[in-house]
C-alpha cells in the first residue's frame, strides 16, 4: 500500500513538475529564439546564445519527459542545472518572493527535480514499462540458455556412457579384447623325424635276428 501511495504522489509532483516546464520552454520558443538569447544577454547571462537554446530545449523537451515519465533520472539533473544557473545569475540578488523577482519559482522547481533525479519517477511511468520488458527478455533469454546448456550437457553424458552395443561403458570391459599369443605349431614335416624312426627300425631288426634261435643241422648218423 505504501508503494502505491508513492508511485501516485511521485506522479503527480512528476506531471505537474513538467508541465510548469514546458509552459516556460514554449513561451521562449514563442518569444523567439533571438530574443531570448538578448534577454538572457541583458541579465547578464554568460553565453547568452548557448544559454538560451540550452534553457529552451531542456525546459520544453525536459518537461514532456517528466509527464511521460521518460528517462526521470538525468532530465531531472538537466533541469536542475538548469535551474540552479537561474538562481544564480537571475534571481538570488532580488530576495525570495517570485514577485520581485527572487528565487521562490526557480527554488522550488529545482528542488522538485533534484529530488526526481535521485529517486527516480515511480513505477506509473515509461521508465517502469520499459524496464520491465529488459527484465523479462533478460530472464527469458538466461532460462533459454540455461536449458539449452542442461540438454547439451545430458546429450554429451549419455554418449559418453554408451558403448558399442548400447550399454554403458567402464574400464573394465574394454571395447576390444586381445587375442592370447599362442605360438603356431609347425604344420609341415618336422625335420630328422624320418632319419631317426628309420634307425629304430634297425635296431628293432637287429634286436629280432639276436632273439631268435640258431637252426642248427641235425648230426650225422
Amino acid at each position: 500500500m505504501k508503494k502505491v501511495l508513492f508511485d501516485i504522489a511521485v506522479l503527480i509532483a512528476r506531471v505537474a513538475t513538467g508541465v510548469v516546464f514546458m509552459a516556460h520552454g514554449l513561451q521562449k520558443w514563442q518569444h523567439g529564439l533571438g530574443a531570448t538569447t538578448q534577454d538572457f544577454r541583458e541579465m547578464g547571462i554568460p553565453l547568452p546564445e548557448l544559454s538560451a537554446g540550452f534553457a529552451s530545449i531542456v525546459e520544453t523537451v525536459g518537461g514532456l519527459f517528466l509527464i511521460l515519465g521518460l528517462l526521470v533520472r538525468p532530465v531531472g539533473l538537466l533541469l536542475f542545472i538548469n535551474m540552479l544557473g537561474a538562481i544564480a545569475f537571475v534571481h538570488w540578488g532580488k530576495g525570495i518572493m517570485v514577485t520581485e523577482g527572487g528565487w521562490e519559482l526557480a527554488g522550488a522547481l529545482g528542488a522538485l527535480v533534484l529530488l526526481f533525479a535521485a529517486v527516480g519517477g515511480g513505477r506509473i511511468g515509461l521508465d517502469a514499462l520499459f524496464g520491465m520488458i529488459f527484465r523479462r527478455r533478460a530472464q527469458r533469454r538466461a532460462e533459454e540458455g540455461s536449458v539449452g546448456a542442461h540438454r547439451r550437457g545430458g546429450a554429451m553424458g549419455s554418449t559418453e556412457t554408451m558403448g558399442g552395443r548400447g550399454g554403458p561403458l567402464t574400464p573394465s570391459e574394454p571395447t576390444t579384447r586381445e587375442k592370447p599369443n599362442v605360438p603356431r605349431q609347425p604344420t609341415g614335416p618336422r625335420s630328422g623325424v624320418g632319419d631317426h624312426d628309420e634307425e629304430m627300425r634297425d635296431i628293432d631288426a637287429l634286436v629280432s635276428d639276436d632273439d631268435q634261435p640258431e637252426h642248427r643241422k641235425p648230426p650225422n648218423r
